[in-house]
């Protein structure tokens, strides 16, 4: 987004960037023209709105860029071998059982955003000269919804080191559904047009299936064109990119353990290309019916020059069978639907609990809007239409290019949302009179125990900017006064060392220096005890915003403001 030091007047230009897990794209317009919005397709290799998330290194020390997206893919008869390093978006969404990338995974994420970074500025300074990109364009950068405070800094942070700005955005798709009245208002079940529109109050889901995620969230139309979420977001590990690992579970069985591990290790770049050819011409135009066989011929792909794939087969029963059908895998009907099928049932049951959640809140959806990539699947598709018949459902014609659009009307828009329901419990840590039972790690030894107080609970819901008000009363005097700010999915946590209680941020709290006279104050009162100190009270206030939390701090007394310094997603503000 735009620079500390430049203001919303500033900017001229949005630009969105959806970094996805398999691929990534980014738009962008004026603020003169805001629905004249510019989706990048001049991408190299096939004409399109996306490249490939896929990064190529010159050699072992990765420290030089050697090609990314399409340039970086496996080609069929390439004789190299090296390794591009893909799906490292993951490496964020704590997915089990990933092998090990050669780099620090946030180098990588860097590298590729850096690369993304230098063609948006080229094309954005090519299209308005005498541009100044760090003051007048505001980068929007869409996250999954399962994203956690630390893998969003981790996000922000890389997108720093890239040269772009910062931030995130969780809203994109929904404000791109309410803009995008054609697409959600004016469709009935089935996907036909009619004449029924979604009215103030009704409430509307966005499932964005992606590479990596598949990220729901449910809102609810206001007045003046406003939306507000009404459900807790949901998200999973259910998107595209888990449909070609089923594809690489059904090659490890018919070639076999040993063989499938030497391809993954040694021809890396031609296990890849079987996949991408894959994904090309089997996933994309699956519909789950009047399927041709598909064949994947191993005497198509070079292993090392002239030897081919079928060369390193080993033996054993997978060898001979391979022989036996001239070293052709056949995929029939029901092997692509066993590698959709469980991924699409954890889709639906995502979208199931979503429905539960607004069933608990006596609502009902009037529209479901699925975007992102994986929303091209017409198998996808067809189950989504039979599963929820009674439901308003809408496809885009480019699912991918509904997210990217979203978030540069976002980026003009941020006050489209009016409010937010918290995912987590945000809370900090104060000293009370220990109780019996209390745990010995926390009991200090003048009869006071350190507990988690919370400060906004999971599943509340806050309006956009709303403050939420803490009060500590100082139990010494200090330059500093610490306060942690801790993070838990439970709203019942008592302790900081919980489970599942985790320390977000460490908050310092700077106190005024104190003239001469308060100085000698300040000494008289060390040999006092705590009760010099009642009327001193700081009032900690986290603005809940749309995109972030902003912490400011004061003296409840004086209204004295002071001044907050983090340690390592909170930003600080100064009010």
């Amino acid at each position: 987004m735009s620079s500390p030091t430049s203001s919303k007047d500033d900017i001229r230009i949005v630009v969105s960037i959806d970094f996805g897990t398999t691929f990534s794209g980014y738009a962008y317009a004026h603020k003169c023209n805001p629905n004249q919005i510019t989706v990048e397709d001049q991408w190299e290799g096939p004409v399109g709105f996306k490249t490939p998330t896929i990064i190529k290194y010159e050699n072992k020390s990765y420290s030089t860029v050697k090609s990314w997206g399409a340039s970086a893919l496996p080609r069929r008869r390439n004789t190299d071998q090296s390794k591009p390093i893909e799906l490292f978006k993951l490496y964020l969404l704590n997915e089990p059982k990933l092998p090990p990338l050669p780099v620090d995974y946030r180098k990588v994420i860097t590298d590729y955003l850096k690369q993304l970074s230098e063609m948006i500025k080229e094309n954005v300074n090519n299209t308005w000269e005498h541009l100044d990109f760090y003051s007048q364009v505001l980068i929007v950068l869409t996250i999954p919804t399962e994203f956690a405070d630390g893998e969003i800094d981790i996000m922000r942070d890389c997108a720093y080191k890239a040269g772009l700005m910062k931030e995130k955005n969780t809203e994109a798709a929904a404000v791109y559904c309410l803009n995008a009245s054609d697409e959600v208002k004016n469709l009935k079940p089935g996907g036909k047009i009619s004449d029924s529109l979604l009215f103030i109050t009704e409430s509307f889901m966005i499932v964005d299936c992606g590479g990596g995620t598949v990220d729901l969230t449910c809102h609810e139309l206001l007045a003046n064109n406003r939306i507000g979420e009404i459900t807790e977001s949901k998200g999973g590990n259910c998107g595209s990119s888990f449909v070609d690992k089923k594809f690489k579970e059904f090659l490890r069985n018919k070639l076999g353990e040993p063989t499938f591990e030497l391809l993954e290790k040694e021809y890396y770049n031609s296990l890849q290309f079987i996949v991408q050819e894959f994904c090309e011409n089997v996933k994309i135009h699956f519909t789950g019916q009047n399927f041709k066989p598909y064949k994947i011929d191993l005497e198509d792909y070079l292993a090392k020059y002239p030897s081919t794939l079928k060369d390193i087969v080993k033996e054993g029963k997978e060898r001979k069978l391979l022989e036996k059908s001239e070293w052709i895998i056949t995929l029939q009907l029901d092997d692509v639907k066993k590698m959709f099928d469980p991924i699409i049932t954890r889709i639906v049951h995502l979208i199931k609990g979503q429905l539960d959640q607004l069933q608990n809140k006596n609502k009902r959806c009037s529209a479901m809007m699925m975007v992102g990539g994986f929303s091209e699947s017409k198998y996808l598709q067809n189950i989504i239409n039979t599963e929820f018949k009674n439901i308003v459902i809408s496809f885009p014609p480019i699912p991918l290019v509904a997210v990217l659009k979203g978030g540069v009307q976002f980026g003009f828009k941020v006050e489209t949302v009016a409010k937010r329901v918290l995912k987590r419990t945000y809370g900090t840590n104060v000293v009370r009179r220990s109780q019996l039972n209390d745990p010995q790690s926390e009991m200090l030894p003048n009869g006071y125990t350190i507990v988690f107080e919370p400060l906004v609970s999971r599943g509340d819901v806050i309006p956009v900017n709303d403050k939420v008000v803490q009060q500590f009363r100082l139990s010494s005097l200090t330059k500093r006064v610490n306060f942690n700010m801790y993070v838990t999915k439970k709203i019942d946590a008592k302790f900081c060392n919980d489970p599942e209680v985790s320390l977000l941020r460490h908050l310092e709290v700077e106190l005024p220096e104190s003239d001469e006279s308060d100085e000698s104050d300040e000494s008289d009162d060390d040999d006092d005890d705590d009760d010099d100190y009642d009327d001193t009270i700081i009032s900690l206030t986290l603005t809940f915003g749309t995109v972030e939390i902003l912490a400011t701090a004061k003296n409840q007394k004086t209204g004295e403001k002071y001044r907050i310094n983090q340690k390592p997603c909170v930003k600080l503000q100064l009010e």
